[in-house]
Formats: structure tokens, sequence, C-alpha cells
């Protein structure tokens, strides 16, 4: 095999850089040439600036009803009649569940013909007496009698009203926990009624940041599933925290918005304080695969600019990093631009 010279060996570096810069040199001249190349865009332009934003911390939460009840039986029984549904609208004083009432009503007569009795014995005794007739411990006695006879029919035709369980107010059946020929027992849940005209969400705020919530302040909500943002009212806040969460109870009123139903996840909009960045449009930012860009306009090009975004407020995107205050980004027809071609602010 042939061995180079020495001296060869020296300017074989030199030779490859030339040849390095000479390969750039054309490859440079030849992206120039393609951007040229590029037809002009009409382009709308934006300068960015700095603004300030109320900084919020989010809190899951989730809304209800501000008024609900669960209905139960005041004394145990067969359930004769459930006359509601699922979903069904119900007016307070209407019949939502009836339980057997057979014995209770035996137990009603009886009451009833015991204080028949006790009355007539006390009209008779009370009679004889007047004429010194009988003692006045039979007098007492008799009085007596007639006493605890009227306090059992009194308590027969109080648990004969149990026997009827009627809706506290006007609202919708939510959840059923019996039907017909169930045995209702004292303390089971039968069914449940809420309003839905007046929705709240109830919101475990950390200790943290319970000192930004005050009662009255009207506080930011977003809901899944509920477009737009919802505005509510703080109208309860606990006074002591949870000693296993360190958490404050919180309730805020909500105003009315359609597709709100009780049950549905929510977030608490919190404000912690106020920041300062940069934000864009939504429309100047552009999506390319997993990468986030901005077109700035210099020299009537369009210049590629890798960004990172934050939070988007309203219709702006906050802009963390890859633009400085004062530049001109395209805002309207960022997504068909290619860097270095020639464009033309409306």
């Amino acid at each position: 095999m042939k061995q180079l010279h020495p001296h060869a060996l020296v300017l074989l570096p030199a030779v490859l850089a030339a040849l390095a810069l000479t390969s750039c040199g054309h490859k440079g001249e030849s992206s120039k040439d393609n951007s040229s190349n590029l037809p002009t865009a009409q382009v709308r332009v934006q300068t960015t600036e700095s603004k300030s934003r109320a900084v919020t911390e989010e809190v899951v939460g989730t809304v209800r009803a501000k008024l609900h009840a669960t209905l139960e039986a005041k004394l145990s029984g067969r359930i004769d009649k459930l006359p509601v549904v699922l979903g069904q609208r119900v007016k307070a004083g209407e019949l939502v569940a009836r339980l057997d009432a057979a014995e209770i009503n035996a137990r009603l007569d009886q009451a009833e013909a015991s204080l028949e009795q006790a009355e007539r014995d006390w009209k008779r005794i009370s009679a004889l007496f007047e004429q010194q007739a009988v003692t006045r411990a039979e007098y007492d006695a008799a009085q007596s009698r007639d006493r605890v006879a009227r306090g059992a029919a009194a308590e027969a035709k109080a648990m004969m009203s149990y026997v009827e369980i009627v809706a506290p107010f006007d609202g919708v059946v939510t959840k059923k926990w019996a039907d017909v020929g169930d045995l209702a027992v004292t303390g089971k849940p039968l069914i449940a009624i809420e309003d839905p005209s007046a929705m709240q969400l109830e919101a475990d705020v950390p200790q943290a940041i319970a000192s930004s919530v005050h009662r009255d302040a009207r506080l930011a909500i977003q809901v899944d599933g509920v477009s737009g943002e919802l505005t509510g009212t703080v109208s309860e806040i606990a006074p002591a925290a949870d000693p296993i969460s360190r958490t404050f109870r919180v309730k805020v009123d909500l105003s009315e918005k359609p597709g709100l139903s009780s049950g549905q996840f929510a977030r608490l909009l919190v404000p912690i304080g106020d920041s300062d960045s940069l934000r864009v449009p939504a429309s100047a930012v552009v999506q390319r695969g997993q990468l986030e860009i901005v077109f700035v306009v210099a020299n009537q090009h369009a210049q590629l600019h890798l960004v990172k975004t934050g939070k988007r407020v309203g219709d702006e995107m906050e802009i963390l990093s890859g633009l400085h205050a004062g530049d001109a980004v395209v805002i309207d027809g960022a997504a068909q631009l290619t860097d270095g071609q020639p464009v033309e602010a409306k």
C-alpha cells in the first residue's frame, strides 16, 4: 500500500474544511433562492406586548342543588304506593310514597274506642263526684284514664300521618332506593328530591389559599360539559378547617346556565395575585407535530420562531419563551407560511 507524504497529511484537514465551507455556502444560497421564489403572502400582524393577568389556583368541586332532601319513613311498614319515577317533577305536599296502614288503622280504632270509654267514665264520675257519691280517689283515677286515652289517641293519629310521605318542596326526583312491596324501615332512605332551579358549587379550598376567598366575592367557575365560564357568588365559608385534609368547605351560588346539573365536576378559580406575561392571539400559534411555532415579520419576510405556550386567557395565548415584546407576529394566515417567505401586511 502506498503511503502519503507527511506534508500531504498536514494539508488534508484544511482541504476538507474548505470543501465543507463551500458546500455550506451553496446550501445557504440555495435556501435563500428557494425562499425568494415563494409568492408574497398577504398577512395580518400584531405587535406583542406584556399584559397583566390575574393568577388563579384551580380547586376541584362538585355542583349540587342548594335545596335537596332525602325522604325516609318515620315508621316501619310495607310500601303500598310509590307513584313517582326518576326525573319526575313534584309539587310541595304531593304524595311520593304510602305505607300499608292496616296495623296502624287498627291501633287508631282501638285508641279512639278507649278514649270514648274514658270520656264517658269521666263524665259519669264527675257528676257523681259533684253529688259526693264517689271518693276523690275515684274521681282522680277517672281523670287520669281520660288523659291517658287522649294521649294514646293523639299518638295513633300522629303515626297515621306518617303513613303518607309527601314532597317537602317543589323539585325533581333524583334517586330511588325502594319500590312498591319493599319494607320501609326507620332511617332507610326511600327517595331523594332536589330543586334544580338553584345550584351551587361545593369545593374544599386548601388552607394555603383560603384567605383569598371572601364571602360575597364573585369567582369564575369552569364546569365540564358546560361551554364558557360561569361566575358565582361565595355564600358560605366554613369557619374551621378539616383536620384531616386541611381544607375549608366553600359554597358558591351559581347563576343559571343551560346544561348545569347536580353532580357535575367543576373547578373553582381562586385568584391569588397578578402576573405580567407576553400574550398573542391564539390564531398566531401554529401546531406542527409536537412543535408550537409563531411567525414574526422582519424585513418583509416571515421568520419562524419556536415558542413555549402557557395558559390560554380568553382568545389569547400566553407565551413563556420564544418571543420578545415588540415583535410583529402574524395573526392571520400563519398556518400557510414558510420560513423566509416574503409577506405583505394588510
